[in-house]
């Protein structure tokens, strides 16, 4: 009777793993006896209570991260006990820019009129009509003024405050929606937890909220999170109807937001594409998540430009809508990448100045060493390795006619099945790739690092494929995989607390001071004495300051995705190269510009970069200077105007009469009437 109850038990044990697939299957079977089951309530309110912790940890982490970003402004800049001009002088180049529009929109008697203002601009650059809202991509300003006075807070706090105040806010769904992408990957809210450490300690290469709050990528990039990790959760296998229904609703929206606050959102989006389509060829599951996973080759592109476009769409269609005529793309782009990739050569000033600017240059070995210093880097590699190598097994058992499984276990060990990990590594490969060759993309890799990474020491599957490929017999694989997914973030975090939480507490005990008192003793002298039509000329990131803090109109801006504008730049640049008076007389005059600004800094520049200060640019583009390579470049016969027009001597005093000047900034009259004297 007992061999009869015995092999019922058995035949019973052989049909339930080829059902159900279950670990708990295959341990009943090794062991022997029954393993009891859960009862579903407990394994519900389990489930309940591990997205409920997971949940608070992620918004604790957001509000955390704000108010770090929030104490550390007001002590860097000691920004509550500074006049309004001084807190706006924080605002440098085009972040000055942006929000002298939101100013603008403030002061309008209507909503109406202050977009009809900005779309119709005429008021910011000499000779020149603009639509701001198009070519800036001004919808966050235009947002943050409605909720402004909408909201009554006008009556409340100060503008300055509510627009940081929104920035801010931005950047907290900004390491919530890291750290549910890094969850959702390891099953772990531990991983998100270590995500958000990385990401702090790193934010010098993760974020550039410390130096320029109204950056577009500031309030893009928190959507752009929110819509990878709600392709994330999209990608997973066995998602219920109602999850990726919300995955895709959600990722619809923050994609529409994120093309609508950056101009440059859609180059991002076409690297993502790009990685969708790798993954629609190295994955075989049979869904219809990504435009089909059938076809040959030619119509699997087909489908996923037409992804592209629809994605695009919305943009199309509002660009549409606010204008009559289509917008003009720029071939200072085209002709940029063929410079920076070796393509061609130039001497044009406008390339050469893009090339030598530090975010489009490659990144230097400090970047590298502060990664490796925070852990990040180290464990990052580790775990890209192992997720590549996974992947090239899993092509190679394809290759070799060996099924897909349709649910793959712990046990298994193959973390290269999964699609949404498939996705992630050929993504972080693209935008590390670009990374190295120009370091403003850091700002994109860097927080896809510090997920990355997270995600990987705190997945058990990950150790587990790991292990699998060690084939240790002294401990189980499943254990010690679960152990070393707890043990290494623990130790991560610990050895993180100990070295770096010392020096982000001092960061926000010491008081910092912004003192820049020349700028701030121009903005006032052009305020008081300054005609209320006048232009002022001058390098773009100072013009930018003088729209923000007087108004007063400017004859070029800090924008590089006009062309009318960056032959401006060029022009007014002309004041630092070696031209005669009368040229940069003309020069001046064609822009309608009333006063001159010359710089002592970049006058007297001492660049570090061989060939990159705006002077030798200049020379090099002006012909003025003698090449090595046989190019037949004379010495000019004027000299270098900034230096001329100093010395107050004929002809320069013909054309210019200095006005007011300091420390940093020379400021000159453009005469009306020139008077020569001998």
């Amino acid at each position: 009777m007992a061999k009869e109850e015995g092999s019922s038990v058995e035949v019973r044990q052989r049909k339930k793993p080829k059902t159900s697939g279950s670990q708990e299957a295959r341990a009943e079977k090794r062991s022997g006896t029954p393993v009891p089951v859960r009862a579903p309530k407990y394994v519900s309110f389990q489930r309940f209570a591990k997205i409920f912790i997971g949940c608070l940890a992620a918004v604790i982490s957001g509000m955390m991260h704000v108010f770090y970003l929030s104490a550390y402004h007001e002590r860097k800049f000691w920004f509550s006990n500074r006049q309004e001009l001084e807190r706006e002088i924080t605002f440098q180049g085009d972040s000055a820019i942006y929000y002298s529009y939101y100013k603008d929109m403030l002061k309008a008697p209507s909503f109406e009129r202050g977009v009809y203002e900005l779309t119709h601009n005429n008021k910011t650059v000499s000779l020149k009509t603009i639509n701001a809202v198009q070519q800036m991509s001004l919808y966050p300003e235009l947002i943050a003024s409605v909720l402004y006075q909408a909201t009554g807070s006008n009556e409340v706090i100060e503008p300055v405050y509510f627009y940081i105040g929104i920035v801010f806010g931005l950047q907290g769904i900004y390491v919530t929606a890291l750290f549910v992408t890094s969850w959702l990957m390891s099953g772990t809210w531990l991983a998100g937890m270590l995500t958000v450490a990385w990401f702090l300690i790193n934010r010098v290469d993760t974020t550039r909220i410390e130096y320029s709050i109204p950056l577009r990528e500031n309030w893009a990039l928190p959507y752009f999170a929110c819509q990878v990790a709600a392709l994330t959760g999209y990608l997973k296998r066995n998602l219920n109807t109602y999850a990726e229904r919300f995955c895709y609703l959600l990722m619809s929206a923050s994609t529409y937001t994120f093309m609508m606050v950056w101009e440059y959102s859609h180059y991002v989006l076409f690297l993502q594409a790009v990685s969708l389509l790798l993954l629609d060829v190295f994955s075989e599951e049979q869904s219809d998540k990504l435009n089909g996973k059938k076809g040959t080759f030619v119509a699997k592109v087909v489908k996923v430009v037409k992804f592209y476009l629809v994605c695009t769409l919305p943009l199309t269609l509002n660009l549409i809508v606010k204008t009559f005529v289509p917008h003009k793309e720029n071939e200072h782009v085209l002709k940029f990448l063929e410079v920076k990739f070796g393509l061609n050569v130039t001497k044009n000033f406008t390339l050469n100045w893009l090339l030598c600017q530090e975010s489009l240059q490659a990144p230097s070995q400090d970047f590298f060493l502060r990664l490796t210093q925070s852990s990040l880097l180290p464990f990052y590699i580790l775990v890209l390795i192992i997720c590549l190598l996974s992947m090239t097994q899993v092509i190679f058992r394809r290759m070799n006619g060996k099924s897909q499984k349709e649910t793959v276990t712990l046990e298994d060990g193959r973390i290269g099945e999964r699609p949404e990990i498939i996705y992630h590594v050929i993504h972080t490969l693209i935008l590390g790739s670009l990374a190295m060759l120009m370091e403003g993309l850091k700002f994109i890799w860097t927080p896809y690092m510090c997920m990355l990474a997270a995600f990987g020491v705190c997945s058990p599957e990950l150790w587990m494929t790991l292990l699998k490929w060690l084939r240790l017999r002294t401990v189980h694989p499943i254990l010690l995989a679960l152990i070393l997914s707890m043990a290494v973030p623990t130790i991560i975090g610990l050895s993180l607390w100990k070295e770096f939480f010392p020096r982000l507490i001092t960061e926000l005990t010491e008081l910092q001071e912004f003192y820049d008192p020349d700028t701030v003793e121009l903005m006032t002298w052009i305020k008081r004495h300054a005609p209320a039509a006048a232009v002022f000329a001058g390098s773009p990131q100072l013009m930018g300051v003088i729209k923000l803090c007087t108004g007063w109109m400017v004859t070029s801006l800090p924008l590089y995705s006009d062309d009318d504008l960056l032959n401006r730049n060029e022009n007014i640049y002309q004041i630092y190269s070696k031209r005669s008076a009368e040229d940069i007389y003309k020069i001046l005059t064609s822009y309608k510009a009333n006063y001159l600004i010359v710089e002592d800094a970049i006058c007297n520049e001492m660049g570090t970069v061989r060939g990159c200060r705006v002077k030798d640019l200049l020379d090099v583009a002006n012909g003025h200077v003698v090449c090595e390579e046989g190019d037949k470049l004379t010495y000019s016969k004027y000299g270098r105007f900034c230096h001329e027009v100093k010395i107050n001597y004929s002809p320069y005093v013909n054309y210019f009469t200095r006005v007011y000047w300091n420390r940093s900034y020379f400021v000159y009259k453009v005469n009306t009437v020139i008077s020569f004297q001998s």
